[in-house]
């Protein structure tokens, strides 16, 4: 019994080792190559997923609250860039809204609806900047023409790009490839740094549901990929072993692998 205990030990020992080489071996290859993308990711039926929950479904690109003082620095500052473009706005609703599309975009990922439903702490700090005393002029800016000329502008004058580019496609399931290939991350970790490299590369959020098919794909084909290559390095013998490993006896409910 004992002999037998050991021989099964060494052999999984050999099958994580071997998946061990693969791995750090294909993780740098799939860096390199275009193959994973070409071959057919995001292609094709697919299964209904869903794995968000309802915390990440209700913060996806909108505020939830008021932004800390290190946020409203690094995404809401003006600079002399912004400044220029802002100031060619005769009317101080339109001046303050566009900084607020503005500020938006770079701290949410997306336009939204109402350009003007964000913290208040948002719209004073970039009042201040403009110099801009009466808060209430933002009212006019919710209806007005100019704020979806305003969310055009933005995307032409800073390069926000569309989530559908061929390209950026590519670049992000090669990103969360290497990330599934490499770690152990849930769905919605994935779903969150993915969210977090979109901001960061100005892409402008899809759907929250078209974010987690693309994660779930992802995934799914990182698996997938992972059994092949586990078992690629098997001799007929080894994967006749790890088929008894995984048989569960007739009135049982788990494998040997698993006692």
């Amino acid at each position: 019994m004992l002999q037998k205990c050991s021989q099964n030990v060494g052999l999984l020992r050999q099958i994580f080792a071997h998946l061990n080489v693969l791995k750090r071996r294909e993780a740098i290859e799939v860096c390199r190559s275009e193959e994973f993308c070409e071959s057919g990711m995001g292609r094709g039926a697919t299964m209904p997923v869903s794995f968000l929950t309802n915390v990440q479904k209700q913060c996806y690109g909108r505020y939830t609250g008021e932004p800390t003082i290190a946020q409203l620095n690094q995404y809401f500052h003006l600079d002399q860039t912004d400044h220029a473009h802002i100031t060619r706005r005769r009317q101080p609703h339109n001046r303050l809204g566009f900084a607020i599309q503005l500020g938006t975009v770079r701290f949410l990922g997306t336009f939204l609806t109402d350009p003007t439903d964000v913290p208040k702490s948002v719209v004073r700090y970039l009042a201040r900047q403009l110099l801009i005393a009466d808060l209430a002029c933002l009212t006019r800016y919710r209806t007005s023409e100019q704020r979806w000329e305003h969310a055009a502008e933005i995307r032409h004058l800073y390069g926000y790009q569309d989530f559908l580019t061929p390209l950026i496609q590519f670049r992000l399931q090669r990103w969360l490839y290497a990330l599934c290939w490499t770690g152990t991350d849930r769905p919605s970790v994935l779903f969150d740094r993915a969210t977090a490299w979109l901001i960061t590369h100005k892409v402008l959020l899809p759907g929250a549901s078209v974010l987690e098919r693309l994660v779930a794909r992802v995934q799914a084909r990182v698996e997938s990929r992972l059994w092949r290559v586990l078992t690629s390095g098997l001799t007929p013998n080894q994967k006749t072993q790890l088929d008894v490993l995984l048989q569960v006896p007739p009135g049982g409910r788990q494998s040997t692998l698993d006692r």
